[in-house]
């Protein structure tokens, strides 16, 4: 007779466990949407700023989100928003350089790292000329 009670006793904990797992499946099956809900995001909206300024070669216009630099052949915009913890950067006249003042990271203006504990380059804005003299239209 004990071995029947044993039996009946493995079997219900068996048979308790696995309801317990169906349960928690179950539980995640419908929490999946909910959780894919909360991990969306909404795509940014491309913005166009107007810089009416007229800028000569070799100028900077900085932007509180970017840093616009024109050559004699083109002109480019790049962040102002380091890429190690989103700090603003500054613009060195001095160095020629964009200086993180969190962390002291450092880039060059044609976007590249050069040094600290940024990992990646920054990003480069679309920029067009409006015409001689009429100033730039970044896209960010």
């Amino acid at each position: 007779m004990a071995r029947k009670v044993e039996g009946s006793e493995g079997r219900r904990h068996f048979l308790t466990s696995w309801w317990n797992l169906l349960k928690l499946a179950a539980g995640l099956v419908l929490c999946y949407p909910l959780l894919s809900f909360v991990r969306f995001n909404v795509p940014k909206k491309q913005r166009f700023i107007k810089v009416e300024k007229r800028l000569l070669a070799g100028d900077v216009h900085l932007d509180p989100e970017f840093a616009l630099f024109v050559s004699e052949k083109q002109a480019w915009a790049i962040s102002r928003t380091c890429t190690h913890l989103g700090c603003r950067l500054n613009f060195s006249e001095k160095d020629k350089q964009m200086i993180c003042p969190c962390h002291q990271s450092k880039f060059s203006p044609p976007v590249k790292r050069l040094d600290g504990p940024a990992t990646k380059d920054l990003p480069v804005f679309k920029v067009e000329a409006l015409g001689e003299g009429k100033g730039y239209m970044v896209t960010v």
